[in-house]
C-alpha cells in the first residue's frame, strides 16, 4: 500500500535580521504546520500546509512584511502577495514560468509589429499601504502609460499603476489574487491557466472577463495559447516568428 506525502515547501530568506525574526514571530498566528529555522544564513520557512512551491503566512503586519522585503532585497526566487495580514510565499516552477516568458515575448513582438513603445517591469511590486495589500505580478507593462514613466524611478504613489499584468497560474493561489490587482487598480489582467488565457478588464472595483485586450483589441485571445503549446515542439523562437506573421496577416487586412 502506497501512502501520499505532501509535498514540503522551502523558502529561503537570507539576510533577514534578529529584530525582524523577532517581529514576524510575534505577528505569525501559531500553526504546528510550519517548521521555521534562524541561523547565520538568515530564516528558513518550511511547510506541507498549502500544496507545492507555495507558504502562507497569517497575522503578518505591514511593518513586518517591509521589514522582511527589506531585509532580503531584490536578490531572491521567491514572489509574495500581501493581503490585511496574509503573506504567501511562492517559488516559480519550470511550468509557471515557461508560459509567463512567452506572453511577454508575445506582447514585445506586438509592440515591434505597432512600432510602439511598452516598458517591461517583470515582477514589480505593486503595493499600497493604505489598501493592506501588496503583489508581484509574473510580469507587468506600461503600455498605453508608457510615455508618463519612460526614463523615471516608478513611485506607484503619484505615478499611474501598469497597464497590464500577467499571471501564469500553475500552482493554486491561497490569496485571491483579483481582488489584490482590483484593488490596487490595475486595469487589465491576463490569466495564463491549464492552456487558456483568460483576459479581464477593471470595471467599477471589479474584473470583468472580456473577449478582447484592452491594451492590444485586435489580439485573437483564443489563439494565443496554440502558439504556447506549438512552442514545445517547434521551439520558442518559432513559435514567436509565426506569431509575428498572424499578427501581420491581422494588421494588414
Amino acid at each position: 500500500m502506497s501512502i501520499a506525502i505532501a509535498p514540503i515547501t522551502e523558502i529561503r530568506l537570507p539576510g533577514v535580521t534578529w529584530t525582524t525574526f523577532k517581529a514576524l514571530m510575534a505577528d505569525l498566528v501559531a500553526d504546528p504546520g510550519y517548521h521555521i529555522i534562524y541561523d547565520d544564513e538568515g530564516l528558513q520557512i518550511s511547510s506541507s500546509l498549502f500544496g507545492e512551491a507555495v507558504v502562507l503566512l497569517s497575522g503578518i503586519r505591514w511593518q513586518t512584511y517591509k521589514a522582511l522585503m527589506s531585509d532580503v532585497g531584490d536578490r531572491r526566487a521567491w514572489r509574495i502577495a500581501y493581503e490585511q495580514g496574509t503573506l504567501e510565499l511562492r517559488m516559480p516552477l519550470q511550468n509557471h514560468e515557461v508560459p509567463k516568458g512567452l506572453l511577454e515575448s508575445l506582447v514585445e513582438a506586438i509592440a515591434d509589429e505597432l512600432e510602439i513603445e511598452v516598458m517591461k517591469l517583470g515582477s514589480l511590486t505593486l503595493e499600497r499601504e493604505s489598501l493592506a495589500r501588496a503583489i508581484e505580478p509574473d510580469s507587468c507593462f506600461y503600455i498605453q502609460n508608457e510615455r508618463l514613466v519612460r526614463g523615471k524611478q516608478i513611485d506607484l504613489a503619484v505615478d499611474p499603476l501598469p497597464d497590464l499584468a500577467i499571471e501564469s497560474d500553475y500552482t493554486r493561489s491561497s490569496l485571491n489574487k483579483h481582488s489584490i490587482y482590483a484593488a490596487l487598480g490595475v486595469p487589465e489582467l491576463w490569466r495564463y491557466h491549464k492552456q487558456q488565457l483568460q483576459v479581464y478588464c477593471l470595471v467599477s472595483g471589479a474584473y470583468q472577463p472580456i473577449d478582447h485586450s484592452l491594451a492590444f483589441p485586435f489580439l485573437p485571445i483564443a489563439e494565443v495559447p496554440l502558439f504556447i503549446q506549438q512552442s514545445q515542439a517547434i521551439g520558442q523562437r518559432s513559435a514567436l516568428r509565426l506569431f509575428r506573421s498572424r499578427i501581420r496577416e491581422i494588421l494588414e487586412s
